[in-house]
């Protein structure tokens, strides 16, 4: 069966279990086993995972920061790295059990171990990166005034250090809705608490629903933290800022909005599905349908009250994924020990890796912990430690697009040294077909225009003009290759007989840069090792000889491999009669790609998207075999005839006499 909260200490709505409302989200592992920079705690603090609950008192806890006890003079500063691609948004749940105040069982060293933990992460030095904390509520099982001066003495760890955070109140910290006026929680961690903050963005006038601004990746995020129940007033406020922040994406965080469908006694462990076990409770609904639905602006809400964990993806009325995640630790050792759960965005791998941890434990010398700490120092079943897929661009798209790239004239890439510039735009409507004898002009004004030709009995849409093209292409053009090899038809182009590049040896180095996109029905069989730029005359007529020298084979050329679609650069330089063959990783069908090869004159070097691949051989390779013999765009030759035509697309083409640094192709900022 679901577990859920115990009975508040002053009031509870009632609960039924609801119908699940979601998609699953995708999963996958990535180990995050950090403890180096819990060092600093140091061993004074793993005494206590030995003690009973609540055995530390409060005036001795008072002081443990001061002496030193908890290690927070090497707690250092809040210094996230705001441009990173990669950030951590911290997370701690239900810490009710460290405070209760009117049982006179308070401790508060498991909390301050996490929030050291968030301090010192906050760097990207560590990997982590920490940009913002957010509490979910139950903060005190009692909600006695004495168990909130334990609650604002802990936090007060995170003020002096300057981090940013956010709280919000559970059914244990007050009673009734939002209305509900003044009460220990609010003069506690009301608003007051955050003028100072630069993350603050505002509260209702209750006080008790708050917003923040917190900047990561380079962009703004806002995160909300609405009240355990949020009257019409608070929903209305909540909507007008995110209404007041239109291309801000949206974590909400409340305490109680989904609950586990699953028995933790069996699930995860034996059975059930890890990315659909979490049920909109009654209230959640409610926010549901008054705030997230009609909101494209939320992404992701977490709660806490219920457990175990849990989560789902439901669709929102925009139709796109809006992922719902419990986390609570509280009915595990300890209280669960003030656990924290670490959502790393990714925002270059477009995932959220998501790991549960508990810095208090990890901070104790391993020797010192007991069997159950060591079990607890991290959690990591599928509901606790998972990855979810998000392309973010594409889901901010609704309210964030991301500006297009406008198309740059031919002129501002004539770099120097540039010897042959394609480019398919402004020649020919969208759709419509090149026919043999039509020409590309050479845009370097070096005289290597190329002529379409076409193989008998080609259909006539082998080759026409495209407005496609890689997002980062000057021209916003392309043309669409419809070749094959079984049986060989398409069309192709060629540089003339007499084109001066086609007498080009790049003795001093050469960079070649094109952009490529593989259709679906792209075949190994048909269309693997198809050209998107090669040279005619084989390397037998070259004189050429040795290992892996196929004496049919071009002196040159740019493919695509029949194994996972790798693009493969195979030359053969001028001081030696064996090639030099790149090899890049898969290339994924449907994506726009750049391929640059750099000579330096020593060294060949093939880049995919401006990074390096693994297989670029250290040898000797130096300038390119001429036998003076014209160069194909989309055409393979093999013995001197022609034998495939690429199928897919080519957008611009440029060949330079020189090494470009990755700040210098074609797609440079």
């Amino acid at each position: 069966m679901s577990h859920r909260d115990d009975t508040p200490a002053q009031e509870s709505a009632g609960q039924s279990t609801e119908q699940s409302y979601g998609q699953s989200a995708g999963q996958s592992r990535r180990g995050f086993l950090r403890s180096t920079a819990l060092a600093g705690a140091g061993a004074a603090a793993g005494g206590a995972g030995a003690a009973v609950l609540g055995a530390t008192p409060a005036s001795a806890a008072e002081g443990a920061e001061a002496t030193g006890a908890t290690g927070s003079a090497r707690t250092g500063t809040w210094r996230p790295d705001t441009e990173a691609l990669r950030f951590t948004l911290a997370v701690m749940p239900d810490t009710q059990f460290l405070y209760w105040g009117s049982q006179d069982s308070v401790n508060r060293t498991p909390q301050e171990a996490s929030f050291r933990y968030v301090v010192e992460n906050s760097g990207d030095a560590n990997g982590d990166n920490i940009v913002f904390m957010a509490h979910l509520g139950d903060l005190t099982q009692d909600a006695d005034p004495s168990s909130f001066q334990q609650v604002d003495k802990a936090f007060a760890l995170l003020d002096r250090h300057g981090a940013a955070y956010s709280v919000l109140a559970g059914n244990h910290d007050v009673s009734g809705d939002d209305g509900r006026g003044d009460t220990p929680y609010l003069r506690t961690l009301g608003p007051q608490r955050f003028a100072h903050a630069k993350t603050f963005a505002g509260a209702d006038p209750t006080g008790y629903n708050t917003a923040h601004v917190f900047r990561a990746a380079g962009r703004s995020w806002l995160l909300l933290a609405l009240d355990w129940r949020t009257s019409e007033q608070g929903f209305a406020w909540a909507e007008s800022v995110v209404k007041a922040h239109p291309k801000l994406p949206v974590i909400l965080t409340t305490h109680d909005l989904v609950y586990s469908d699953y028995d933790d006694n069996v699930f995860p462990y034996e059975s059930g599905d890890p990315e659909d076990n979490a049920v909109l409770s009654d209230y959640g609904r409610t926010v549901w349908d008054r705030l997230i639905d009609g909101n494209d602006q939320i992404f992701l809400t977490l709660n806490g009250h219920y457990w175990p964990p849990a989560r789902t993806t439901a669709k929102n009325a925009a139709g796109n994924d809006v992922h719902l995640h419990i986390t609570n630790y509280q009915n595990r050792y300890f209280g669960g020990g003030g656990m924290i759960r670490l959502y790393h965005f990714d925002l270059a791998r477009n995932t959220i890796d998501v790991e549960t941890v508990n810095p208090w434990i990890l901070a104790q010398e391993p020797e010192s912990r007991s069997g159950l700490a060591a079990e607890h120092a991290r959690i990591t079943g599928p509901v606790d430690s998972f990855s979810v897929p998000i392309d973010f661009e594409r889901r901010f798209s609704g309210f964030a697009p991301v500006p297009a790239r406008p198309a740059r004239p031919a002129a501002r890439e004539l770099v120097k040294g540039t010897l042959a510039y394609w480019r398919f735009d402004g020649q020919g409507a969208p759709g419509t077909a090149l026919t043999a004898g039509d020409t590309v002009r050479d845009l370097s004004g070096k005289g290597n225009d190329l002529t379409v030709v076409t193989l008998p009995g080609a259909a006539a849409d082998a080759l026409t003009w495209s407005a496609d093209h890689h997002p980062d292409q000057p021209a916003h053009a392309s043309l669409k290759f419809g070749g094959g090899r079984n049986p060989l038809h398409g069309s192709y182009l060629t540089t003339g007989a007499r084109a001066p590049l086609n007498g080009e040896t790049f003795e001093s180095g050469y960079t070649i840069e094109t952009f490529v996109m593989l259709p679906l029905d792209w075949d190994a069989g048909n269309n693997g090792w198809a050209s998107v730029l090669s040279r005619r005359g084989s390397a037998g007529d070259a004189g050429k000889h040795g290992k892996n020298t196929d004496p049919g084979e071009p002196v040159l050329q740019l493919s695509i491999s029949n194994n996972g679609r790798e693009p493969q650069f195979n030359h053969y330089p001028l001081n030696d009669t064996y090639p030099t063959t790149n090899w890049g990783h898969g290339l994924v069908e449907l994506r726009w790609w750049h391929l640059a090869v750099v000579n330096d004159g020593r060294r060949t070097r093939l880049y995919v998207e401006g990074a390096p691949v693994v297989d670029n051989p250290n040898r000797l390779s130096a300038g390119l075999t001429s036998l003076g013999l014209p160069w194909l765009v989309g055409g393979h030759e093999y013995a001197g005839a022609v034998d495939m035509v690429f199928h897919g697309s080519v957008g611009d083409i440029r060949i330079v006499n020189r090494p470009l640094a990755a700040d210098e192709f074609l797609t440079a900022r």
